[in-house]
């Protein structure tokens, strides 16, 4: 068998150059340190300096590869290794500061960040210097639209394009074609990211938090990714401030391609849109059953028994994981059902993770498909999206994905099962950390954490979590024999 040739060269440099760029965010923290006067100056500075060193030297050696885009394959391997590669070195903070001692918790906290999860090994967050804190809240940023989606729009001035990387990364991303260059598409949307994350950051200062935890908590609404620097989340925040974090976790849940046709004024591509009526009826219908739960059941007034709800409702779709209240002080029939929204996901093309709003409104008219053709054998009932008809090998890759994401999840509660863990915190932490969306059930839901679990599960959660931020396919190709195949 013949290997395939990959021009190793330009991987290692386009790594390098995303490298820098994550050097260049270490080193950003620096000022935050320096204002609060902790004692994670150092760690940060070394960290950044090592990163950016490292990318430099990555970048200098294979200086000369050919600027000419990389192929589909070279663009699955950066996919794959980038990933797995800034959250190592970004994972240098914390464990040279001794923050986070175990190498194993400071790459899970790292991957966590980067993959948007959410999930933490942090018992005590408030004890953590601001510097560092600052940096858990930027890896939840510089993830929500993605390192490659990021450099996308950065890559040009060093000779790359990056259609290639872009959708290797983030596939479903470009759907609506904003701009037949797909540098302008990046840029726009990272232009969208940044505007409604200095939004949501002026709304909260109003509404009375502190500047650093306003910035902080933005960049983890509108990334969907849910690390606060707060132990209890958003528990002792006012009902403002509530409900501006509802509304923008909403936001990041939606396709950015909605917020740029809203921002033209193209209203109707905005409330024709079959997933986002589909992505606001299950938030609303959800919210509105546990909430009537909550008033029969908790003893609190409707509004609050709403907000709650809606609060928890809306961070469990669209994959944030904040936390208002204590989901596992609930029903067991009220948390059994955010479980399962653990497998909805909000739009395609925002920074949301699980199986997203449009594959469960195709696989559900699929199975109407079915149904109608069991009734009338005769008869042809094509699915239809926006109108249009699906092809067949959309819906087999759907089905492909739905098979292999629920296969996953069933080998992943295993081995955290074979290694100590009860079943529901098994089942909510794959479920969780699978979609990216952060609190699980049992000792990991709510108000808890990770740390108690063993370091095979803490590995196997980091894995999931990554394949989950690149939906399989782009991570799963990498391991095909057909991949290394000439």
């Amino acid at each position: 068998m013949q290997l395939a040739r990959l021009n190793w060269n330009i991987i290692v440099k386009v790594t390098g150059i995303l490298l820098v760029i994550e050097g260049l965010f270490v080193l950003s923290c620096l000022p935050v340190s320096l204002y609060f006067q902790g004692d994670d100056f150092k760690p940060l500075l070394l960290s950044g300096l090592i990163i950016l060193c490292t990318g430099f030297l990555f970048w200098f050696i294979n200086r000369k590869a050919n600027p000419n885009d990389v192929s589909k394959k070279e663009s699955y391997l950066i996919v794959a290794l980038i990933w797995i590669i800034i959250s190592a070195f970004g994972a240098l903070p914390y464990f040279i500061s001794g923050y986070i001692p175990s190498y194993t918790d400071a790459f899970f906290e790292t991957m966590s960040g980067f993959s948007t999860t959410g999930a933490s090994i942090l018992k005590d967050i408030e004890v953590i210097p601001k510097g560092l804190l600052y940096w858990r809240s930027l890896t939840c940023w510089m993830g929500g639209m993605g390192i490659i989606v990021l450099a996308v729009a950065i890559l040009p001035f060093f000779g790359f394009g990056g259609m290639n990387i872009l959708q290797a990364e983030a596939p479903g991303l470009t759907k609506d074609k904003l701009h037949p260059r797909i540098i302008i598409v990046a840029r726009r949307f990272l232009g969208i990211y940044i505007g409604l994350t200095v939004l949501e950051i002026i709304l909260l200062k109003v509404g009375g938090m502190p500047l650093y935890d306003a910035v902080s908590h933005s960049f983890c609404t509108i990334a969907t990714a849910g690390f606060s620097p707060k132990n209890t989340s958003f528990v002792q925040y006012s009902p403002f401030i509530q409900y501006v974090v509802i509304f923008f976790m909403m936001l990041g849940g939606t396709n950015f391609a909605l917020h740029y046709f809203f921002i033209k004024g193209q209203f109707s591509k905005v409330y024709k849109n079959e997933e986002f009526l589909f992505y606001l009826c299950i938030l609303f219908f959800s919210a509105f059953f546990i909430a009537i739960g909550l008033f029969l059941t908790n003893n609190l007034n409707f509004e609050k028994s709403f907000r709650n709800s809606l609060f928890q409702v809306v961070s469990i779709v669209t994959c944030t994981g904040f936390i208002s209240n204590d989901y596992m002080t609930w029903p067991s029939y009220l948390w059994f059902l955010l479980f399962l929204l653990m497998f909805s996901g909000g739009m395609t093309g925002s920074t949301t993770g699980s199986l997203k709003c449009m594959r469960h409104i195709i696989l559900f008219k699929n199975v109407r498909s079915i149904f109608f053709k069991l009734i009338h054998p005769n008869a042809w009932l094509p699915v239809k999206y926006m109108g249009k008809v699906v092809q067949r090998d959309v819906i087999m890759n759907i089905l492909a994905l739905f098979v292999i994401y629920m296969s996953t999840f069933a080998i992943g509660v295993f081995i955290l099962v074979s290694f100590g863990l009860d079943l529901v915190d098994s089942c909510g932490s794959v479920a969780s950390c699978m979609g990216g969306i952060g609190p699980g059930l049992g000792s990991t839901g709510g108000i808890g954490n990770y740390a108690h679990l063993p370091y095979v599960s803490k590995w196997t959660l980091s894995a999931l979590m990554l394949m989950g931020r690149l939906e399989f396919f782009s991570f799963l190709v990498v391991f095909s024999p057909g991949f290394w195949k000439k």
